[in-house]
């Protein structure tokens, strides 16, 4: 009996991609993310009750919306714009990160993308292949809303940031000049076949289906609702503007830039009374 019900779903998913695969259509599913962030915070160095408007700050930081708009080929993945909450009364925050995308173009067919990303008030267009990602598939599976998703791993080596929090530029926590560690990651992806087209959210792509959740270990990204064939659905327009450079030059800047920004923040704060906070989020 258990066979025959195993049979008899495994045969209603191949149908149902069978029937997305034979019409061109496109599709729009959103994403929300959220980071695990573990920092240990000292009391003594804080006002009261600065600790918990701080922790509820970096929480609503990094819970974000994003909108990936899809066909068999092509994708574009945006931020959904909204409203940055203020610092807490009596702190000033400098969150020093690196990352993210404006409007990510992928083109699964011809392994290229093109991210149009501002950083530093300029607008960069990178243009470079997509990377191979060596995917692991396995055979544990899970519902995603009405979705039957496969799981699927893969590992990579990341720079060993540790998170942590300055305060007024406290030293302890500059690593400017120390050789960074690498360590590596496994990060999950859970896929499903019943929408046939090898996207996801980010940086993630090359898998049999769409991908309806990641996790790094320390981020979530998962798929909250999707539109199949939308009434309205947006144009995949490849990102025109900026100034254009590979992948390599881009992260060369973004580094050049982070330290100089360090440095900067660090002179300016010298003599300066109050309480100032910078924040490194490792990962």
């Amino acid at each position: 009996m258990n066979s025959l019900i195993k049979i008899i779903v495994v045969g209603i998913t191949l149908l149902i991609s069978s029937s997305i695969s034979a019409q061109d259509f496109q599709g729009e599913a959103t994403y929300k993310s959220k980071r695990k962030i573990d920092i240990k915070l000292d009391s003594t160095q804080m006002a009261s009750g600065m600790a918990d408007q701080m922790m509820e700050m970096l929480k609503k930081q990094f819970e974000k919306t994003y909108i990936l708009n899809f066909n068999k080929t092509e994708s574009i993945y945006e931020e959904e714009e909204a409203l940055s909450a203020p610092n807490p009364q009596g702190m000033n925050m400098v969150m020093i990160m690196s990352g993210g995308s404006d409007i990510l173009y992928k083109n699964i067919k011809e392994k290229r993308f093109v991210n149009q990303n501002e950083s530093f008030s300029k607008v960069f267009l990178i243009k470079d292949d997509l990377e191979d990602i060596e995917w692991k598939l396995e055979s544990e599976t899970r519902n995603i809303g009405d979705y039957t998703c496969f799981k699927a791993t893969t590992t990579r080596e990341i720079e060993d940031i540790e998170s942590g929090i300055s305060f007024n530029g406290d030293k302890d926590l500059n690593t400017a000049n120390k050789e960074p560690k690498m360590k590596e990651i496994t990060i999950t992806a859970w896929y499903t076949p019943q929408i046939p087209v090898s996207v996801g959210p980010g940086n993630y792509h090359g898998l049999p289906g769409l991908i309806l959740e990641v996790n790094d270990g320390t981020e979530t990204v998962i798929c909250s609702k999707i539109v199949l064939n939308p009434k309205n659905a947006s144009e995949i327009v490849v990102p025109e503007n900026g100034k254009e450079l590979t992948q390599e030059a881009y992260d060369k800047i973004m580094e050049k830039k982070m330290k100089e920004m360090e440095e900067r923040y660090r002179s300016n704060d010298r003599g300066r009374d109050g309480e100032n906070i910078e924040i490194r989020i490792g990962g």
